[in-house]
């Protein structure tokens, strides 16, 4: 896993609950994960001889590793809300500082670890929906589906935040066992605690409009976009493709919890989630009280139906794939499915303009997922002649970027398909990113994507409350120097 040559070892932002587990998103490093949000790094300071805890021995066990550590020379320690980045770089003469100063030293690192697990927010805990279990409502494996709640205080007190976890899909028996006994496919996989930032974060300097509402993030673990309902199990498999039942039980939990009282609501996702809140929206509406307030956010799940570099229609015929396996064509939006192939309804060019509650689109016009798995996924590049470009768009070649430009025109037209309506709003830049809503240094912070000089969260804000509209589009990549352009790991699998 290591990046580069020796001395540079890249960044990630670290998950503040170290536990042994496998699963996508992730990589294990001996018995704690580093969260993929940023760029991986590697072990310098053999680390992985420890398991990690979110108490005080977490500072005596990275005291007791980094003083041991032959390799580490120095660490430069930065702080930005919601990452922090370590830098390990050789300086010479470093090897014999004394014990003294690097006492010194390790305690301005540790006193920065400690701010940044404090300016990172609350660690949320699980919820179980056990009652679901008897509707048929679970997971691939099973169990029950969960979510994760902060509740709102305050003014927020009965306005309600629902985000919809994302993690791409399966479309096939092979590739939904495969998630079956992973975080995306079982609640028994699950991490008990998660991180809230961003829109989730409970913080008024981080999230203004939405800090003191009931945030609630929910797992995914259907592999369809909540939209799957399939009765019969196969017993050789044992696969469950309920994922619309789902999305109606966790509703109802929250409902008897309190969002039967709702002021305001709004339903969100990013990625698969995204997708979830565009197919889900008018079902949500549906579903809550008829008073409340209710509007719709989609973070990256924006997907659209391009062929891919070597001509081939491999996302479309993906995603029919996916809904044959789970059975979704009667869960997609009918005005849709009745008139096109409901695999087709699955892209939201084809079923935004039919929404009838307020939509705001958050979306990356060069999302780098779908750069890497639309426009170029592996079956069609097999001489990886776009490894590099999709790892790190400054790699990329004149023609490569030619052709992200050509998929940029193609997702703004697209986009046409989301109606005028101010009703509906739009963030579109030009960054080479995915998922913009749930880190704070995308959302909110200093250094902010940002279009007319209005950073996300603002924008959001506004368009929820009436403030003002937003509908706004990015010139072309790279004149948006605000990006916070993605650079990935090499070893990083993809979902498809």
């Amino acid at each position: 896993m290591e990046r580069g040559k020796a001395g540079h070892w890249g960044r990630s932002r670290i998950e503040h609950r170290w536990r042994k587990e496998k699963h996508v998103g992730t990589t294990e490093v001996g018995n704690y994960d580093f969260w993929r949000m940023g760029d991986f790094i590697t072990d310098p300071c053999q680390l992985k001889k420890r398991r990690w805890r979110r108490d005080g021995g977490i500072m005596k066990t990275l005291v007791k590793e980094l003083r041991g550590s032959k390799i580490l020379n120095w660490v430069r320690f930065r702080l930005h809300y919601s990452k922090a980045y370590f830098h390990f770089l050789p300086v010479p003469g470093m090897y014999g500082m004394s014990s003294g100063s690097l006492g010194q030293w390790l305690c301005v690192l540790v006193v920065g670890v400690m701010i940044f697990v404090r300016t990172e927010g609350v660690n949320v805990g699980i919820t179980y929906v056990e009652n679901a279990v008897a509707k048929g409502a679970v997971c691939l494996d099973g169990s029950p589906p969960a979510y994760h709640s902060d509740k709102g205080f305050g003014a927020g007190i009965n306005n309600w935040l629902v985000h919809i976890e994302g993690g791409g899909w399966c479309n096939n028996v092979t590739t939904c066992l495969a998630r079956k006994s992973t975080r995306l496919g079982s609640s028994k996989q699950m991490a008990t605690e998660v991180a809230f930032s961003g829109i989730l974060s409970n913080l008024q300097k981080f999230n203004p409009d939405f800090y003191n509402w009931n945030r609630i993030k929910v797992r995914y673990c259907d592999g369809a976009s909540f939209t799957g309902d399939v009765e019969a199990v196969n017993p050789a498999t044992n696969l469950h493709f309920r994922g619309a039942r789902v999305f109606v039980a966790v509703i109802e939990d929250l409902l008897a919890k309190g969002m039967k009282n709702a002021k305001y609501a709004m339903l969100s996702g990013c990625s698969a989630g995204g997708l979830t809140s565009i197919l889900h929206c008018d079902n949500f509406r549906a579903l809550v009280p008829m008073g409340t307030k209710v509007k719709c956010l989609a973070d990256a799940g924006y997907f659209i139906n391009a062929k891919d570099v070597s001509g081939a229609p491999h996302i479309e015929a993906f995603y029919s794939e996916v809904v044959a396996t789970h059975g979704s064509a009667k869960n997609l939006p009918v005005s849709c499915s009745s008139k096109i192939r409901p695999g087709l309804c699955f892209f939201p060019q084809n079923t935004a303009q039919q929404i009838r509650t307020p939509l705001f689109t958050v979306n990356a016009a060069y999302d780098s997922w779908q750069i890497k798995n639309i426009l170029a996924p592996g079956v069609a590049d097999p001489h990886g002649t776009w490894h590099n470009c999709k790892l790190d768009i400054t790699k990329c070649s004149s023609s490569q970027i030619q052709t992200m430009q050509d998929f940029r025109l193609a997702f703004l037209s697209a986009l046409t398909g989301q109606g005028s309506s101010t009703s509906k709003g739009l963030f579109i830049n030009s960054c080479y990113a995915h998922c913009q809503t749930e880190m704070q240094e995308t959302w909110l912070r200093a250094d902010s994507p940002v279009l007319g000089g209005v950073t996300i969260a603002k924008a959001v804000g506004d368009w929820y409350y009436d403030r003002s509209p937003f509908q706004k589009i990015d010139c072309p990549y790279p004149c948006d120097k605000s990006c916070h352009n993605r650079i990935f790991d090499p070893n990083e699998h993809p979902v498809i």
